[in-house]
């Protein structure tokens, strides 16, 4: 049993301070600050544990649904691949939730690995998903279909495709709208969400071929999940449109004036939101752990990096220091929105009956404890659990 004390709570919506109580990884119960006793709760179990978040930012762990946690890369060739990430990062970034998936290489990276990965990860210490396919169509698969690995699979939520991209498979609209269907089947079937994560290249025909996937099928718009729509201006634009039509936005975390990829996330957010884009449609998540290669005119790579995966706890920090946007809506993109896209009922609230996943942040925004599924894995500041090789 954990109980955190006196933590100015957001779950995303403001609580004020609050006591939060947690057993067996679920949230009990969210007390007045104060109200709940301590002493008469300690008899309840032998590990009872008590933590005082000294009246600092409280909010549910970060859902990054967008985290290459097996590894990805690969575009300069086999000495480009990046490793699996290992649990204290994802402590350090304050994630307790993540969706995995393949990035470029869909041909040597195996989707088989990266459910073990996932299952791995869930051992040491976090909620993990997996989305199938990759890059390309037709999609690789765990079991033959897509919509067979969402319906046999429980860590398969999705599926995922890039499109307006010279490294995607330019898929037709036929081909689109197919693994669209199919997805969507699998979701109806596995009462999963079944989205379809679209990787946005920056070619000129951006959100088109969606669009025009989408023309004449009842097909929701709600069904695609574009994301790196942070890329380019022109892709933004497009976007706000998409938005407007009830779609949902992932914006790939970039804190800073100078971002390491594509436009700074606190004006990209901005922007759709003065657009009119509805808060509760629009998502970010890190691209962690995946390359982030340039190429000049000729197609040729010049440069690799590596997606940080602590950018979407910096570019929420970036926001709530700034603090033009309310806190609830800057919480809600990392924590409650992505939540109820991907159909996650016990993620992204602090709420009773919800996993415990709590992350308190100090004056500075910056993570203080971590708790997941109701353990604690970082205490004042320091990484206290790390993974079975760390």
């Amino acid at each position: 049993m954990l109980l955190i004390r006196n933590a100015d709570l957001y779950d995303p919506e403001h609580k004020g301070l609050c006591d939060i109580l947690m057993a067996a990884g679920r949230i009990l119960s969210v007390y007045p600050a104060g109200t709940a006793d301590p002493a008469a709760l300690s008899g309840l179990s032998a590990d009872f544990r008590t933590v005082d978040a000294g009246g600092n930012l409280t909010m549910p762990g970060i859902l990054d649904r967008h985290v290459h946690f097996n590894g990805a890369g690969g575009e300069g060739g086999p000495a480009n691949r990046t490793p699996p990430l290992q649990l204290s990062s994802f402590v350090r970034a304050g994630v307790t939730s993540a969706v995995g998936m393949l990035g470029t290489d869909g041909t040597c990276r195996a989707l088989e690995e990266l459910l073990m990965k996932a299952r791995g990860l869930e051992e040491e210490g976090i909620s993990t998903w997996i989305l199938t396919g990759s890059y390309g169509l037709p999609s690789p698969t765990l079991t033959g279909s897509v919509a067979r690995d969402l319906c046999l699979i429980d860590k398969v939520i999705g599926l995922k495709l890039a499109v307006s991209d010279h490294r995607s498979s330019h898929p037709s609209v036929e081909e689109i709208r197919r693994a669209a269907s199919n997805v969507r089947v699998g979701g109806i079937l596995s009462g999963k969400a079944g989205c379809l994560c679209v990787h946005m290249g920056s070619e000129a025909s951006g959100l088109t071929p969606l669009l025009d996937a989408m023309e004449g099928t009842d097909i929701p718009i709600t069904q695609f999940a574009p994301t790196h729509i942070s890329r380019c201006e022109a892709l933004v634009e497009q976007s706000a449109a998409f938005g407007l039509r009830g779609g949902y936005l992932d914006i790939t975390a970039a804190p800073g004036k100078n971002p390491l990829f594509g436009l700074a996330t606190a004006a990209v957010v901005a922007t759709l939101l003065e657009r009119g884009v509805p808060a509760g449609n629009i998502t970010l998540s890190s691209d962690g752990n995946g390359s982030m290669p340039s190429f000049n005119e000729k197609g040729e790579m010049t440069g690799l990096k590596v997606g940080p995966l602590e950018s979407v706890l910096e570019s929420v920090a970036e926001m709530l220091r700034e603090g033009e946007i309310s806190r609830e809506t800057v919480i809600s993109l990392v924590t409650s929105n992505p939540a109820d896209h991907l159909k996650l009922a016990r993620k992204g609230r602090v709420r009773p009956g919800c996993d415990g996943d709590v992350l308190v942040l100090d004056g500075n925004f910056r993570p203080l404890f971590l708790a997941a599924k109701g353990r604690l894995l970082m205490e004042e500041g320091e990484v206290t659990v790390r993974g079975t090789f760390e």
